[in-house]
């Protein structure tokens, strides 16, 4: 009976030797075909803005297309969704950003969890959020932006690029700050809240450097603040809400995923890979004029990046009352 056993044994560690070997050998061969990214906002998004020059790269890196696939909708959920219920063979990835970690509380109701269905790989970019108004609203700091609301409550709205995203909470976060009463309204993604808010559809956002500085500069929208603690180097001029007297220090960021069951020498791989890239001077270049930093914490750190971010916001969901039934 012993001796059966050893022979059982040794024909379970040999298999498992024999998996370890096919596994490793089969993420040196990876990828043999196409590879998507699934972006789970509107083209033209700050999403867009880093995923795209990445696929770029990545191109060139794996000798295969990286395909960037727009699947828009409900605040990032339901291409997160639509993420999370693809093979996890290394051809199906996905590019979040910490909209998802506010998700995991705002929503009551999600088809997807972010830490159980996806396998972090990195951060991307780290940007910071500009308080920006249309050229009409007559304030010209957040001093008088909150003395507008408050002389005339409910009546200032501010766009999001949907429920959940940082437009969204950061609206919230400055109207508990503040005692404010900015009225939300959502939109499909950061791609049509621009465009909205030149036109005058809304009077103001909070909105990612990527997407407003461009616009700030050809004087189409005017910046008020930057939400960071410290001045954004692309608009030195523009004072942080520390500065203007509010306590807010909030950060954008975007980042990877892999799909869960996605080999673990693959997401290792796709980590090298994506750190190698970003290290580039041509990515540095469009991630200053962006003006984001580059993120590169190990998949392990990112695991516990995500965890804190859910905690972090999961407590700015619960003080703002703020719930999506869905």
């Amino acid at each position: 009976m012993l001796e059966n056993n050893r022979k059982m044994l040794a024909i379970g560690l040999l298999a498992l030797t024999t998996a370890a070997v096919s596994t490793a050998a089969s993420a040196q061969n990876w990828p043999t075909r196409a590879v998507r990214i699934i972006n789970p906002f509107p083209a033209g998004g700050g999403t867009d803005a880093f995923a795209r020059p990445l696929a770029a790269k990545l191109n060139a890196e794996f000798g295969q297309q990286i395909l960037i696939e727009n699947l828009g909708g409900a605040g990032g959920t339901l291409g997160a969704g639509t993420a999370s219920r693809a093979n996890g063979d290394g051809y199906t990835w996905f590019m979040g950003a910490v909209h998802h970690t506010i998700a995991e509380t705002l929503y009551r109701k999600l088809s997807y969890s972010l830490e159980r269905d996806f396998v972090p790989v990195t951060v991307a970019a780290y940007v910071p959020s500009a308080v920006v108004v249309h050229p009409s609203i007559p304030a010209r700091s957040i001093k008088e932006l909150i003395a507008l609301d408050k002389k005339s409550p409910g009546k200032i709205n501010f766009g999001s690029a949907g429920f959940g995203t940082t437009h969204h909470m950061n609206g919230e976060l400055f109207n508990i700050s503040t005692g404010t009463k900015l009225v939300h309204v959502p939109f499909k993604g950061a791609g049509p809240l621009m465009p909205a808010l030149i036109g005058g559809e809304v009077d103001m956002a909070f909105d990612g450097m990527g997407t407003a500085a461009p616009n700030i500069k050809a004087n189409r929208v005017r910046a008020l603040a930057v939400a960071t603690a410290k001045r954004a180097e692309l608009l030195p001029d523009v004072p942080t809400l520390q500065e203007s007297g509010v306590n807010m220090d909030v950060t954008t960021w975007y980042a990877l995923w892999g799909i869960k069951g996605t080999p673990q020498p693959i997401i290792d791989r796709m980590y090298q890979s994506t750190i190698k890239v970003m290290a580039q001077p041509d990515i540095k270049k469009i991630w200053e004029a962006l003006g984001a930093t580059a993120g590169g914490q190990s998949p392990a750190e990112f695991q516990k990046f995500i965890r804190s971010e859910i905690e972090t916001w999961g407590k700015v969901v619960k003080a703002s009352g703020a719930k999506v039934e869905n």
